[in-house]
């Protein structure tokens, strides 16, 4: 069962609350809400297993680097890397946010 360690903190770049999770069913849905998918850096895969994880929106900067991969391949290789979540659900103007980042926990 997912660890559902949830930590609000400040975040100073965006000028909004973010929130650090590292619960798997919270972070699908917020990226699925959002229209994206996990994915893995291409030139970062061996043999078939995910590399670098990212969280891929398509029509930005992702396109033609990254792989998308399956949500299991994705949280077995984020709870391997000892992974968090860093998320933001509203921009400071009260707009829906897409900033995400892995962490360390």
């Amino acid at each position: 069962m997912p660890n559902k360690n949830k930590n609000n903190a400040k975040s100073h770049e965006h000028g909004a609350d973010s929130h650090k999770t590292v619960d798997h069913d919270e972070i699908r849905k917020w990226v699925e809400k959002r229209g994206g998918h996990p994915s893995t850096v291409k030139r970062t895969m061996k043999n078939h297993e995910p590399g670098l994880l990212r969280i891929d929106f398509p029509g930005y900067s992702g396109e033609g680097t990254l792989e998308e991969i399956t949500w299991e391949d994705f949280f077995e290789k984020f709870d391997k890397e000892e992974l968090a979540f860093l998320y933001q659900n509203e921009t400071k103007d009260g707009k829906e946010s897409r900033f995400c980042k892995l962490i360390a926990r």
